[in-house]
């Protein structure tokens, strides 16, 4: 394939990724991939809402299929839906929906909108998150604000694993910028350490044994021996001398 060529079919591609989003709305879809088969073209929609992107009796989906063969002449579009189970840990379902609760809410509750996604994030079982919005929030001056928990990976091969994605907000105020970052809790990371259980079985009964005293070396054990018997004698002498200078003195 030759370079015009292959700019000009991903071109193609990114406008009908861009009309699906658009037409199906923001804070529905998550992804969308287009797959090129002999029987036709397979377009795959990842959303959290599959009943709303069908429509009743798939209306939506046919007029979906309508538009794509006339405007971008598909010859065989084939639209699939793929449900996201856990919507919380999807990071462009969530940074959409930042977006929407700040063009609803307004820039001055900002913080709660943000601490509330690291909370629901978290309690879905994600091993670390991290939250960026910047824009003119709450003030006229624009301002980046940073809202992270947990473990994240910025570097290295692990980093890839690390779900990233933004969006857009238009508030009063002007445009607002929102990135999302979510490491799942099914993330392969190469330096993890896991502690099953017989480790921590072994840490119990490390700690419920009694402490026994540490045993003393047998040289020093006889030259202590030894001291004792010497003062022992001594004593013993000493005593001796008292008893004999008393009757001398009467």
């Amino acid at each position: 394939m030759d370079e015009k060529k292959f700019v000009d079919f991903k071109k193609r591609e990114f406008e009908i990724k861009n009309y699906i989003w658009n037409s199906l709305g923001k804070g529905r879809v998550s992804a969308i991939k287009v797959e090129y088969t002999p029987v036709g073209e397979k377009i795959i929609v990842f959303t959290d809402k599959p009943g709303l992107i069908i429509g009743s009796r798939g209306e939506r989906i046919d007029a979906l299929t309508r538009v794509l063969k006339q405007r971008f002449k598909l010859e065989n579009p084939n639209i699939e839906i793929n449900e996201i189970r856990n919507p919380s840990l999807d990071a462009q379902l969530t940074a959409d929906r930042i977006a929407l609760e700040l063009e609803k809410l307004g820039n001055l509750k900002f913080k709660t909108i943000a601490y509330k996604a690291l909370v629901r994030i978290m309690r879905a079982g994600a091993l670390g998150v991290e939250i960026r919005l910047s824009g003119k929030l709450p003030s006229d001056r624009a301002k980046s604000w940073r809202f992270a928990t947990g473990y994240l990976k910025k570097v290295g091969d692990s980093a890839k694993v690390v779900d990233r994605a933004q969006s857009t907000a238009l508030t009063k105020l002007g445009i607002s910028g929102i990135k999302v970052s979510i490491l799942a809790p099914d993330a392969k990371i190469h330096d993890r350490i896991e502690i099953t259980d017989e480790i921590k079985k072994m840490i119990r009964t490390e700690r419920e044994a009694p402490i026994k005293p540490a045993a003393e070396p047998k040289g020093e054990n006889k030259k202590k021996k030894a001291k004792r018997a010497k003062k022992s004698t001594k004593k013993a002498e000493e005593k001796s001398e008292l008893n004999e200078q008393k009757p001398a003195e009467k």
